[in-house]
């Protein structure tokens, strides 16, 4: 601990991002990096505390106060090393994650947390910036040769850690770039994609290989990918997402959010092939149904689009500012999130419940609501919801964005033909080694664990190695938390 009183007499200073003004018009990143100097002042608040609690709530087990007080100290390759150590994409988490090391923070108290994430994003982009991120020499090679299906976080770390135990590391990706959600379904606003390409590039010249725009299960058989390989890890993420079948919900202009999100990135970076149907917001009325960051994702692409007005609608209640007896420290308390998105103009609704789509034509015209309350009933765990009588009220829509998360992943192509075995969700199935139903093929990520956040597709990328190399090598030296 650098400073015995930092956390006393510097104040925290988090996210700062771009003018509303400058960057509703265009898609670059709204987020700004802090200068070292200042950066350093914020890693002066890190109390070093006896009992790190961060280090419970962080999926990956970064070294929070270690690498705080190496910043502070200017040791900033100390630091890098040390953050590298668990996680090999700190400048994704940097950007992306909710940052659940935060609440809970010690100092978080009785005062306000470290910005743990934005000093991880510091740390990342020194390296970057002054050559101390780096391509890692594998000294010694192994003959086993590992297929990894998928290239989002959970891919890409199962990739990574698995090619510096030696191993011939080949990365399958459908699309035609490498990234998964990262390059797809994350906004540029948040997550340039120059960031995901320069990590990339890394990974290549490391010895990571990477096919692209092959769908394994459809253009690459099943049989050849479990005769060409040793072992073989699915990170195809879950992409199924929620619906909501109600009545005139064949109308033209309702779309998922991904659908969208994904469509809007192909446009900006020119991949987009000649289709029929543009989703484009310019100068409509759009409602994103939904309230959690995929939906603010919509929101704040719909903006830039050009959208004439932005209503958010969630059928949950409003969460509260501040942690409720509900949410004790440390746990992760469920807080009111106002985003970048909702701070360029959208207006949140909370507690209304969609219950049909008015179409004119065969186009959305409108959505008919209706207001809820939940009550706790006497006997029961949870809230029951009730539609308040006399509350129906509509509104105008000419886009339609659902954004009500995922279901599980999609079992048709190669899930259906590998014929892994699937849990009560429709998950794939694994032992507490990562290895699905089916010998040497492994499972991590979305699509193992259900739709979650980038540090635990992280996490469990990680976690898949060390027992796939386990599983080649009869035992590994790669880190497990």
């Amino acid at each position: 601990m650098g400073d015995i009183k930092g956390f006393l007499k510097i104040a925290r200073k988090g996210n700062q991002y771009r003018p509303v003004c400058e960057r509703i018009r265009d898609f670059k990143e709204v987020g700004k990096i802090l200068p070292p100097e200042q950066s350093q002042e914020q890693a002066s608040r890190c109390m070093d505390c006896s009992t790190p609690f961060c280090h419970s709530a962080c999926p990956i087990g970064n070294y929070i106060p270690e690498w705080n007080d190496y910043m502070f100290r200017g040791n900033w390759k100390e630091a890098v090393e040390l953050l590298e150590s668990t996680n090999g994409l700190p400048e994704i988490t940097g950007r992306l994650c909710p940052a659940p090391c935060e609440h809970a923070c010690v100092l978080g108290l009785n005062d306000d947390a470290v910005c743990v994430r934005e000093n991880e994003l510091a740390i990342a982009e020194f390296g970057f910036g002054n050559g101390l991120i780096k391509p890692k020499n594998v000294s010694k090679r192994t003959k086993k040769k590992v297929a990894i299906v998928g290239s989002g976080p959970a891919g890409l770390s199962c990739a990574s850690q698995l090619n510096q135990a030696g191993h011939r590391v080949i990365v399958f990706e459908r699309s035609l770039m490498p990234g998964g959600i990262l390059r797809y379904g994350i906004p540029d606003f948040k997550l340039e994609k120059e960031i995901i390409d320069r990590r990339i590039n890394i990974f290549k010249k490391e010895g990571v290989e990477f096919k692209t725009n092959i769908n394994v299960g459809v253009d690459y058989p099943v049989k050849k990918l479990l005769k060409d390989f040793d072992a073989v890890c699915l990170a195809g993420g879950a992409a199924l997402p929620r619906d909501i079948k109600i009545e005139g919900r064949d109308a033209t202009g309702i779309y998922f959010a991904m659908e969208y999100l994904i469509q809007a990135n192909k446009r900006l970076s020119k991949e987009l092939n000649p289709i029929d149907k543009l989703i484009d917001a310019r100068g409509k009325k759009v409602v994103v149904i939904g309230g959690g960051d995929t939906g603010a994702d919509c929101v704040g692409t719909a903006n830039r689009q050009g959208a004439s007005c932005i209503t958010q609608i969630e059928v949950l209640p409003q969460p509260a500012g501040c942690r409720t007896e509900a949410y004790p420290w440390p746990a992760y308390p469920l807080l009111l999130k106002t985003t970048s998105s909702h701070e360029e103009g959208a207006e949140r609704l909370w507690t209304v419940l969609t219950k049909s789509f008015i179409q004119k034509g065969g186009r959305l015209k409108g959505i008919s609501c209706v207001r809820v309350e939940f009550n706790r009933i006497q006997g029961q765990a949870c809230s029951v919801m009730k539609e308040i009588p006399g509350s129906e009220f509509e509104i105008d829509a000419d886009l339609a964005i659902i954004a009500i998360g995922f279901l599980q992943p999609e079992h048709s192509g190669l899930l259906k033909e590998i014929n892994v075995e699937f849990d009560e969700r429709g998950n794939v199935k694994t032992n507490g080694s990562y290895m699905t139903s089916v010998k040497k093929v492994f499972s991590a990520g979305d699509m193992r664990r259900g739709q979650s956040l980038v540090v635990w597709a992280i996490s469990e990328g990680r976690s898949a190695a060390y027992f796939i190399d386990q599983y080649l090598m009869g035992s590994s030296s790669l880190p497990l938390i």
